[in-house]
């Protein structure tokens, strides 16, 4: 189902990460609108109320103040309250004469009464007094000391009330629809501006998760060929510097050693069952022709030694593929100590010499004491395989070089030939199982083609390497070193 899909989720966490934000943005740019406008109407209407305070010169004829106040000293109340209500009186009615003018005056006497006021003041005018939880403003303006002012707003009109010091008190306002009209444009610019960011960003979201998710979808698609049994499959690698790109690389080595090992694996299973099925048939066939017919003692004899060579061909195979299993699998004790190596390598020459002596070899050793840390026993079949096959594998009345040496911290053996040599085609495959180089003569030798793969193995589980380097025509030479401390399992 898509909803359970990773691609919907990750637009789904976008597209809510996307409102969030764009909803934020735009209610702060919508507040911090609505804060700036309504600001700027009452700087403007505090403007005309400070000019409702400071007529022209002419306009104050007839109007002067109290004796007392012109004297510097303070006049009655009733004087000043007098005055004030001339002046305010004249300059509201002169305003009121005024024809277009988009704001309107009113003059309140102490009681709260609206005795003056311009002829577009609204009919519902508010009651003097401040909204409950408006701080007062003061300002020093106009004759007498600072009152405070405080800003009104009801329906669609909005004003500024001065109070003044014997109880009087003025407003000046105008209507703010055409402000609010502009506000509520402006609101729709923002859903408008902000619907048009979020369907591009889902779009644009769409594609990357897309994208990003489209190396997943080719995965998961070479991973089902390759588990149908296709193990050829490779993932296209195209941005190998992303997450994805270097998992996907990561991917396609295993998926190349897994059908390495699964063609090795073929092969030697074929393999091992073409070594068998050669002493099995030559079991039967002897045993098929001794039934036959009534032998003789002599001829029953013949056909047992035939069987039993078959038998122990056999078992020799089955207890090297035993031996290489355990290896692979590391169930195959390895006991680590220290001994002399070039003592272990004595012995297995002179183990070997009657082989050596039979084809004419030569043994040259370069011995001088080394010692190393491993499994004494599985290392000397190590050392017996190696001699065997420089043996096997050498001209008559050729050499075997043997040495050891110590380098840095790790011993190092080299068994060299004066054989024929390796091909370079076969040297990568040298340690494969069940490969012979040399196919005739490792059948007339009764060679299964495991020695070297065990060599490989042991050598390998004591944290060790071996190499071979061969010319054709000159010889072969095996290099194996051994760490003095091997890797623990």
């Amino acid at each position: 189902m898509i909803v359970q899909s990773l691609r919907f989720r990750l637009q789904l966490w976008h597209g809510a990460l996307l409102v969030i934000v764009l909803s934020g943005f735009g209610a702060t740019a919508y507040r911090t609108a609505s804060i700036d406008q309504t600001r700027r109407i009452n700087d403007e209407l505090e403007f005309r109320l400070e000019n409702l305070f400071r007529p022209p010169p002419e306009e104050l004829r007839g109007l002067q103040p109290p004796p007392g106040m012109q004297m510097g000293m303070p006049p009655p109340p009733h004087d000043v309250r007098m005055w004030l209500g001339r002046m305010l009186r004249s300059r509201v009615e002169q305003l009121a004469a005024e024809s277009g003018s988009q704001y309107y005056y009113v003059a309140y006497d102490e009681n709260g009464v609206a005795t003056v006021k311009t002829p577009n003041t609204p009919a519902a005018l508010p009651k003097r007094g401040r909204p409950a939880g408006a701080p007062p403003r003061r300002v020093f303006a106009g004759p007498g000391p600072p009152g405070p002012l405080t800003p009104r707003e009801y329906g669609i009109y909005r004003d500024v009330l001065r109070e003044l010091p014997h109880g009087e008190a003025v407003a000046v306002g105008r209507s703010i629809e055409t402000d609010r009209a502009e506000l509520r444009r402006l609101a729709v610019s923002f859903l408008a501006a902000g619907a048009a960011l979020l369907v591009f960003g889902l779009a644009g979201g769409w594609l990357l998760a897309s994208r990003a998710i489209r190396p997943i979808s080719a995965i998961s698609e070479t991973a089902s060929k390759i588990a149908a049994g296709d193990l050829s499959q490779r993932i296209a690698v195209r941005e190998t510097a992303s997450e994805l790109g270097q998992m996907a690389q990561v991917l396609n080595s295993t998926f190349q050693r897994l059908q390495s090992a699964f063609d090795r694996q073929s092969r030697f299973t074929s393999d091992a069952s073409h070594e068998l099925r050669t002493p099995i048939s030559v079991l039967l066939s002897q045993i098929q022709l001794t039934l036959s017919r009534d032998r003789t003692t002599k001829e029953y004899r013949d056909a047992l030694l035939a069987c039993q060579r078959a038998a122990q061909r056999m078992r020799r195979l089955t207890e090297s593929l035993l031996a290489l299993a355990r290896l692979d699998a590391g169930e195959e004790p390895i006991h680590r100590e220290r001994f002399d190596l070039t003592a272990l390598v004595r012995d297995c020459i002179e183990l070997s010499r009657p082989l050596a002596w039979e084809n004419e070899i030569e043994f040259v050793c370069e011995l001088p004491p080394v010692e190393c840390v491993g499994d004494e026993d599985r290392l000397a079949q190590v050392v017996l395989n190696l001699a065997a096959n420089a043996i096997n594998f050498n001209a008559r009345g050729g050499r075997v070089r043997v040495a050891a040496k110590r380098r840095e911290n790790a011993a190092e053996l080299t068994v060299s030939d004066t054989g024929p040599g390796i091909s370079y085609e076969d040297l990568p495959h040298i340690f494969e199982r069940f490969y012979r180089a040399d196919r005739s003569r490792s059948k007339s030798q009764g060679s299964s083609g495991l020695g070297l793969s065990i060599c490989h193995s042991i050598v390998e589980a004591h944290g060790g390497t071996i190499a071979v380097t061969s010319v054709v025509g000159e010889g072969t030479t095996f290099i194996v070193t051994l760490p003095d401390t091997p890797p623990a399992r």
